[in-house]
């Protein structure tokens, strides 16, 4: 009997521990801890960086388009010697890239 008395005034006790522990592990390691926070924060820089990448490039396609529909000779030019490895006798190509 003493047992079983003693449980039922324990019992608050051990639920609020086993609240208490429960809520500490899904902040720690659950879906929405921190750890997955901090994986997200990660992965979301990454996906920034790439961003930034892409935007870059898309500008420099962009300009090259604008170049090629304004009739830039220049730029035709240099199209046309790098697309067909096009030169004259007399001319000395040096590739920087």
């Amino acid at each position: 009997m003493r047992l079983i008395e003693s449980f039922k005034k324990k019992k608050f006790i051990l639920l609020n521990i086993f609240f208490t522990l429960y809520i500490g592990i899904n902040l720690v390691g659950g879906e929405r801890g921190l750890i997955s926070y901090f994986d997200k924060k990660e992965i979301y820089k990454e996906l920034v960086n790439k961003e930034k990448i892409l935007t870059s490039k898309l500008e420099e396609l962009e300009h090259k388009i604008s170049l090629v529909k304004n009739n830039d000779f220049d730029y035709l030019d240099m199209l046309y010697r790098e697309q067909f490895r096009y030169g004259k006798k007399d001319e000395i190509i040096i590739k920087l890239k």
